[in-house]
């Protein structure tokens, strides 16, 4: 299915994995990762599933 939304929970840790996996998307906020406004979801699903899979704390919600 196709990813409809993309956001970081408020427990996310700033290991900035998620930046480093898929950086047109994800960038770093003043104390945590955050989507980029504007961030093109379905150009880049891929790297949004294996960013969540690799989050070490679980930060990276997605809905379908």
């Amino acid at each position: 299915m196709a990813l409809k939304k993309v956001w970081i929970a408020d427990d996310c840790i700033a290991c900035e994995l998620c930046v480093s996996t898929c950086p047109d998307v994800f960038e770093m906020g003043d104390d945590t990762a955050k989507v980029i406004d504007g961030a093109d979801i379905s150009a880049n699903e891929d790297c949004i599933r294996e960013a969540a899979e690799d989050c070490p704390s679980e930060s990276i919600k997605f809905e379908e």
